[in-house]
């Protein structure tokens, strides 16, 4: 007697790759570079304007820098005025 159409077969792995998975995978690969690309290109101009802050940071120290020095001359010449007047 046969057994029935609905018998389980034991699980088993199959070696063999469809074309729909090896395109799938070669899809998938291609995409996974390609937001590598993307990635890495966002770091290099992150990068790029980490550089251009360092800059700009230290212009600014030295602005407020002179900006201390400039106001310290603005209230020695007040003072002499109040003196002298």
């Amino acid at each position: 007697m046969k057994a029935p159409a609905f018998a389980r077969e034991p699980w088993r792995v199959d070696r063999t790759l469809t074309l729909g998975v090896a395109v799938a995978l070669a899809l998938q690969t291609a995409s996974a570079l390609m937001w590598a690309g993307g990635v890495r290109e966002r770091l290099a101009q992150l990068e790029t304007r980490a550089a251009a802050a360092d800059s700009v940071n230290e212009r600014l120290a030295r602005l407020e820098e002179h900006s201390a020095y400039t106001r310290a001359a603005i209230t020695r010449i007040e003072r002499k005025l109040d003196e002298g007047g």
